[in-house]
Formats: structure tokens, C-alpha cells, sequence
């Protein structure tokens, strides 16, 4: 119903409403921005025209080799111009695209090829034994393998499945794209993490993308032409849908497929990526790079980092090298990032040591979100008090359409008319968020909560630390006690007794750690912490 009194004729038809969808993000890109360096990767480099005719090449093969629109395609492939040609491709096909962790052990790649029913996988030359692996685990109809033979980085084809270029020869630069009638159409299908079972398959559409592709590039000021430098894997929320956003701002898209300070640095130096995004840990890469590995290059990094709750030790010492961080937060669920720490003027003139303390709140809602707030267990808001902690719920444009097959676990993620994050945290008089814990990362000491993230930040501010993570312990006496782990820094020395002094001193005592463990702490491929490795670790101790 309309708000005139007589809306005759006033509906939706062709010339006033189309279908939202971030396939229109490189149509008008191929025209408007047709010569503008669309994709680089080391001796790579593609115009917008090339990288759309390859996308309709990708469209058309895929089509010829039997893929039907509705239909799943799935990719193993780190982040190379492949991967973000089948970020168009696939769905240019009526497709839908099922980007695969590559870290991920083949029992689980293999359930997601069954529980996806795959018809093809876009796989990297390294990866094809794990993939073998994978199938060889299917209960269902194996994928037909097309090789992805990243010869930039030394791979030659292994001759024993069809080869991407050769796949992409089969196709037509000309074909017509299948652009969405319903914006509700499936996109993509992501599935998270299952670290307490069998991953759930989230499934995104084309308005979902599309809104927060446009979203990002209004609120994070990207501006027209950024370059942007793939850090956060593709496969990972879509490269939290950044790969869709660079068509629109007639970006730059520099591939990086190995993540390390020098490719960073050297990216930034050789190529002037403007933009990016990565965990803490990437941060920390780039502040305790070796002094060989860094460039000096004469411009500020926009960085959006997201993963876990930066330090403030660590956004303390990033600035002065040349990089402007804004926390975001998100899930699966929510395409990647949907808060921000927004910037205020007033809080500019701040000591550096409360301006990092600001940047380390998780943040408010981005323009194409309704609604982020933390509630109780009764669903009602908590007091913007500072300290009054719920669950962090969601509630937008940009929120997953559901689980796949899962319709009992879709509706439990959407009781109340939320998303129901299982994020921990507290809102403050202003509205900005700040995340204490994951539920299941909150450790209970005598009848307190601990917040594993308060208890790594005070560690963090010690000089020789590196990375650290806290979990709870089990213990007689208190239930569950902080139990730290600690990446030490380069040629730095630090021991237990040392390190519980210093938390003692930044944290009341049934915070502090009664235990410090020296190791490498085990991490995703978007350098997430895996607590619930270190959580079974702890026990042993």
C-alpha cells in the first residue's frame, strides 16, 4: 500500500525496478571504466574489458560443461585473478558460487562437496591431492575438477584434468549473463567454520551483496579507483564482498597469494594499494617485519581489520607506520563486516594511547544494517552503560538467507527477528559495541567472568609479545582459571613469572594468568586464534 490515495498505474515495472545484484557492478565497469587496470597479480595485469570477457567466457564454459542456473560451482584457490573471476562468473551462469577454505582437511571438503552437491571445483594445481583426497570421502557424485595452474607462482598444469585457460577457450567473450530477476536469488554459499561439528552452509543473495558492497564504499570513504590489495582470503565471506565493491569504484584489485610482510609492503610500495584488509595478526606481520622486508612508500593505508578485538598496543604502533585502522566485526552470516568503529573529530587530539583504546571498540552499524545492538536473555536491549554485557544481535539487509538444509538451525539463529550473533559484549552511552568474548570463550573464575579478550590486551602492551590468546583452565579450587598462550617476538625473551607479573599489574587478580605457555599458536587462514585447540591444550597442563 502506498501513501498517495490513488496509486494507479504507480507499480513496479522494467524501466523503474531491477533486480539488485553485484553483476551490475562490472557490466557498467567493462563500458565506463573499459582501459582502467581492473586486476593485478605480479606480471599480471587486466583491463576491466579483459576481465569481463573472461568473466563471460567463464559463464559460457561453465553452462557448456552442464552447469544449470541453481546449480553449485565450487573453487579451491587462493586469492589469484581465478578466484575473482569467479566471483562474476558463476553467478554470471545463474550459478551459485561455493568458495572452499583451503585450509580446511579433505574429510570436511568432502562433506562440503556432498552437502553443496558441486557439480564443478575450480582447484589450485597445489591443492589437487586434497581435493582427490576429498572426493575419494563423497558419498554423492563427484565435481568435475577443472585445474587452476597458477604459472605466475611456477605451477604447470598437471595434465590430468581440464586447465582453466583451456576451460575459459571453450566459452564465448560475447555470451549474455543471467542477471537476477529476484534479488532473493542465491548468490553464494559459504559454509563457517564447524569447529564444534559439521560446518552449516550459509547461503547469501545478490541484494545482500550488493548492499554492502555499496555500503562499504560509502562509509570506508574508498573513492573512485582505490587499489586494494587481497589480504583477507576470497574464500572467506566472499573477501568480505570487496571483490564485488572494486567494479563499482572502478578499483584496482591487486591479487596476493601469499600473505606476508614483504608482499605487503612490496604491493603497497610497487603498486600503490591505497586499501585493505586483515586479522590483528596481519598487523602484527606488518609492525614486527624485518627491517629487509620493509618499503617506504609516501601515502596513508586505509586497513579494515576484523577477526578478533584488535589490542590497543597493537593500533598504537601501527599508525606511526603509515596505516589508518578502523575495526570491523561481522560473521559468516552477515556477509563479513557490519559494524564500525567510525572515526569522530572530537577524539582527535586524544593521547595516543586513548585514541587506540577508541579504535579497539568493535564498533556501531554500517549504513546497510537496520539495526546492531546487544540484548539480553529475555531479547530486550541491555543499559548503554559501559559494562552491562548480552549478546550481540543483528538485524538487516545484509544478513545470510539461512543454513542450508538446516531449517531447525535457521530458525534458532533467528529467534526474536535477530540474528543471534553468540558474540559477547556491552554497549556504551554513545552506541559503539565492544566485544568482551565469543560465549564460549568467556571463562567463569570463582563465579566472575573473565574476559579472555581484556586479559590478552594487557598482556599485549608487554614488549616481547608477539600474539597471545587466553583460555579457560579447569581448576579444583576456582572452577576454570586464564591459562595464556604466547607468540614471543623475534630475538625478544620473556618468562612466566615475568609475564603474570606484568598482567598482575594491568588486571585485578582473578583475571591475571596462572599459567603462560610458550608456542606457536594455531591459527585459521584469516589468522583467527583457534581456541578450541588451545582450549583442549589447557586441560593437559
Amino acid at each position: 500500500m502506498g501513501w498517495l490515495s490513488d496509486e494507479t498505474g504507480l507499480g513496479k515495472n522494467p524501466a523503474n525496478f531491477v533486480a539488485m545484484t553485484p553483476l551490475s557492478f562490472l557490466r557498467r565497469a567493462a563500458d565506463v571504466h573499459a582501459e582502467q587496470t581492473a586486476v593485478v597479480y605480479r606480471g599480471t595485469r587486466r583491463s576491466y574489458a579483459d576481465y569481463s570477457a573472461r568473466v563471460s567466457r567463464l559463464a559460457s564454459a561453465l553452462a557448456r560443461a552442464g552447469v544449470e542456473p541453481g546449480d553449485v560451482v565450487a573453487t579451491l584457490l587462493p586469492n589469484i585473478p581465478a578466484q575473482a573471476e569467479a566471483h562474476f562468473g558463476v553467478p554470471a551462469a545463474g550459478a551459485i558460487l561455493n568458495t572452499i577454505n583451503t585450509r580446511l582437511d579433505a574429510d570436511t571438503i568432502g562433506y562440503i562437496f556432498d552437502h553443496g552437491e558441486a557439480k564443478i571445483v575450480l582447484a589450485d594445481t597445489a591443492l589437487l591431492p586434497l581435493v582427490a583426497e576429498a572426493i575419494a570421502r563423497m558419498e554423492g557424485p563427484a565435481p568435475m575438477i577443472v585445474e587452476v595452474a597458477d604459472r605466475e607462482a611456477g605451477f604447470e598444469p598437471s595434465g590430468a584434468h581440464a586447465e582453466y585457460e583451456d576451460f575459459l577457450a571453450t566459452g564465448d567473450p560475447d555470451a549474455a549473463w543471467h542477471m537476477p530477476q529476484d534479488e532473493w536469488e542465491s548468490l553464494a554459499l559459504n559454509y563457517t567454520s564447524g569447529t564444534t561439528g559439521r560446518p552449516k552452509g550459509v547461503v547469501y543473495h545478490h541484494r545482500g551483496a550488493y548492499l554492502l558492497a555499496m555500503g562499504t564504499a560509502v562509509t570506508w570513504a574508498v573513492g573512485i579507483r582505490p587499489v586494494y590489495l587481497t589480504i583477507v582470503p576470497l574464500f572467506h565471506c566472499n573477501g568480505w564482498c570487496h571483490t564485488w565493491m572494486m567494479p563499482a569504484v572502478g578499483g584496482t584489485l591487486v591479487c596476493c597469494r601469499d600473505i606476508t610482510a614483504k608482499n605487503i609492503y612490496d604491493a603497497i610500495a610497487d603498486e600503490g594499494v591505497t586499501h585493505m584488509g586483515g586479522a590483528p595478526i596481519v598487523l602484527n606481520s606488518i609492525i614486527n617485519a624485518k627491517p629487509g622486508d620493509r618499503r617506504d612508500f609516501d601515502h596513508i593505508v586505509e586497513v579494515y581489520t576484523a577477526g578478533a578485538p584488535p589490542p590497543a598496543a597493537t593500533l598504537a604502533a601501527i599508525e606511526p607506520l603509515g596505516f589508518s585502522v578502523t575495526q570491523v566485526y561481522g560473521l559468516t552470516e552477515t556477509y563479513g563486516h557490519v559494524t564500525e568503529c567510525l572515526w569522530h573529530d572530537r577524539w582527535d587530539d586524544l593521547p595516543q594511547a586513548e585514541r587506540a583504546a577508541i579504535k579497539a571498540r568493535t564498533g556501531i552499524l554500517m549504513p546497510f544494517m537496520e539495526d546492531i545492538t546487544v540484548h539480553d536473555e529475555q531479547g530486550n536491549p541491555v543499559p548503554r552503560d559501559g559494562q552491562t554485557l548480552g549478546e550481540i544481535a543483528i538485524r538487516g539487509n545484509s544478513v545470510m538467507k539461512g543454513y542450508y538444509k538446516n531449517p531447525k538451525a535457521t530458525e534458532e539463529a533467528f529467534k526474536g527477528g535477530f540474528f543471534r550473533s553468540g558474540d559477547i559484549a556491552f554497549q556504551h552511552p554513545d552506541g559503539y559495541i565492544k566485544i568482551t568474548d565469543r560465549a564460549k570463550d568467556i571463562i567463569i573464575s570463582g563465579g566472575e567472568n573473565v574476559s579472555s579478550v581484556e586479559v590478552e590486551g594487557a598482556l599485549m602492551h608487554h614488549p616481547a609479545v608477539s600474539l597471545c590468546a587466553v583460555v579457560a583452565k579447569p581448576d579444583d579450587k576456582w572452577g576454570e582459571v586464564p591459562c595464556a598462550f604466547v607468540e614471543l617476538k623475534e630475538g625478544a625473551e620473556a618468562d612466566e613469572v615475568e609475564l603474570i607479573a606484568f598482567a598482575r599489574s594491568r588486571l585485578a587478580g582473578f583475571k591475571t594468568p596462572k599459567h603462560v605457555i610458550f608456542c606457536d599458536l594455531p591459527k585459521t587462514s584469516t589468522g583467527k586464534v583457534q581456541k578450541f585447540e588451545l582450549r583442549v591444550r589447557a586441560k593437559e597442563v
